[in-house]
């Protein structure tokens, strides 16, 4: 408990630049966080001592303090903990959050992955920094659909800023959260994202631009080059036609899952690539030096393919390419590769534990705040594990909380609290009801 409040008040000068009240209003929202089981406003105030809903809600709705500073400060503490290390990784992940009406800043019909389906909801574009388990939120952006950033009228209600009323593609998000935690200093070997970042060759040459080193998994349809194209441009034929300006190849290429199936079971090699709870983590990875070419350039660039055969299913097969050095190694790159894993799992745990998914907001503000301090109440959870894990190896996300929900002061609940709790329900229902009627 000491800990947790020592880690308030770390940050608490940075809540308190606007007003100081600001700071107290923090406390109860991150114990609120930590503490209620359902995580969102109302049940906060139920169980956090001293705190009232009209103070809560303006600090995540209403309150001047700035988001952005706080994240740069999450940043720092976690690359503290986890950067700097031969296996720190800054991992891309994103995540959806289903949402009825469409008030919420963001919501459309667009893809949530949780659900695997197109569903009305907001998508969050989040950056993780960890080394092998240990790992953290540190970055994110709110993603806007087109149909958003067209109606700035519909932008400016849900006080979206006007510098950000401009379309913004997911790709785009995640090279700005790669560009800001290099500007940061942020110290990690290699940046990691899914087959939605990594089929943009654009988006890979980004980074690679960028002196930053990527492991990106791409779909199964991705066509690559076993050999050097070597484009070139067509020799005039004619003193009276156009000069070719198109750049051909005389090379094939070849989609990444035919490669695959063309391959011989000897060219694989298992690996281990993690402990899991049920013992080593095993697949079978196969690796090539391939080519990639755009259409455009006048060169392909050489990359690695890594292709994985998990041990447990023969079926489920992953492709990556890598812009590492090309002498580096398959069971580093095998390694590499896996580690998306866990950013999977650090979103997991912030839904199902602090609270991620659980807010009754619906504007810009409120949205960033909301997200800011489940980042800060992550950070705490990473540096518990990491000071307890020489008498708590295995200490998890839900362990600290359950410790925190019994050690952190509560509300004392007595049959008039009960009472005046479920009375604040009743108005609040009320007032939403009249508000749906109108609308």
């Amino acid at each position: 408990m000491d800990n947790f409040l020592k880690l308030h008040r770390r940050y608490q000068s940075l809540f308190t630049l606007k007003t100081k009240s600001v700071a107290k209003q923090a406390q109860h929202y991150l114990c609120g966080l930590m503490q209620a089981h359902n995580a969102n406003m109302e049940r906060m105030v139920e169980v956090v001592a001293d705190s009232d809903w009209e103070s809560v809600q303006h600090f995540i709705s209403d309150s001047p303090w700035e988001h952005q500073p706080i994240l740069n400060q999450i940043a720092r503490d976690a690359n503290r903990l986890v950067g700097g290390h031969a296996d720190s990784y800054l991992i891309i992940d994103e995540s959806a959050f289903s949402k009825k009406g469409h008030r919420s800043v963001g919501v459309a019909r667009q893809w949530n992955g949780r659900l695997g389906k197109v569903d009305h909801c907001q998508v969050g574009v989040f950056a993780a920094l960890g080394c092998h388990d240990k790992v953290t939120l540190t970055d994110l952006r709110l993603y806007l659909p087109q149909e958003w950033t067209d109606d700035k009228a519909r932008c400016r209600k849900a006080g979206i800023p006007e510098q950000q009323i401009t379309y913004r593609s997911k790709l785009e998000l995640a090279l700005d959260m790669i560009t800001n935690a290099k500007t940061q200093g942020l110290d990690f070997q290699w940046v990691g994202f899914d087959s939605l970042y990594g089929r943009s060759a654009d988006f890979r040459q980004a980074i690679d631009d960028l002196g930053i080193t990527y492991v990106a998994d791409i779909p199964k349809d991705t066509f690559i080059y076993t050999e050097d194209p070597k484009p070139f441009l067509p020799a005039i034929t004619s003193s009276k036609g156009k000069k070719p300006k198109r750049l051909q190849t005389k090379v094939k290429p070849i989609r990444v899952e035919q490669w695959l199936a063309q391959q011989p079971e000897s060219a694989f090699k298992t690996i281990t690539i993690r402990n899991g709870t049920k013992g080593p983590l095993v697949a079978k990875f196969l690796h090539q030096i391939v080519w990639m070419w755009d259409g455009k350039s006048k060169e392909a660039q050489q990359v690695h393919l890594i292709a994985r055969v998990d041990g447990r299913s023969k079926n489920t097969h992953k492709y990556s390419l890598s812009n590492a050095p090309l002498d580096t190694p398959l069971q580093r790159l095998a390694q590499m590769q896996a580690q998306r894993y866990w950013v999977e799992r650090a979103l997991q745990d912030a839904k199902s534990q602090v609270g991620m998914a659980d807010y009754q907001i619906q504007g810009w503000k409120a949205w960033h705040h909301h997200m800011t301090m489940v980042l800060l109440a992550m950070l705490f959870i990473l540096e518990t594990k990491i000071n307890c894990h020489q008498s708590y190896d295995i200490l998890s996300a839900a362990d600290i909380k359950n410790l925190l929900y019994h050690f952190l002061p509560k509300r004392q609940i007595s049959k008039k609290e009960i009472l005046r709790q479920m009375e604040i329900r009743h108005r609040k229902r009320k007032k939403d009801m009249q508000l749906h009627l109108k609308s």
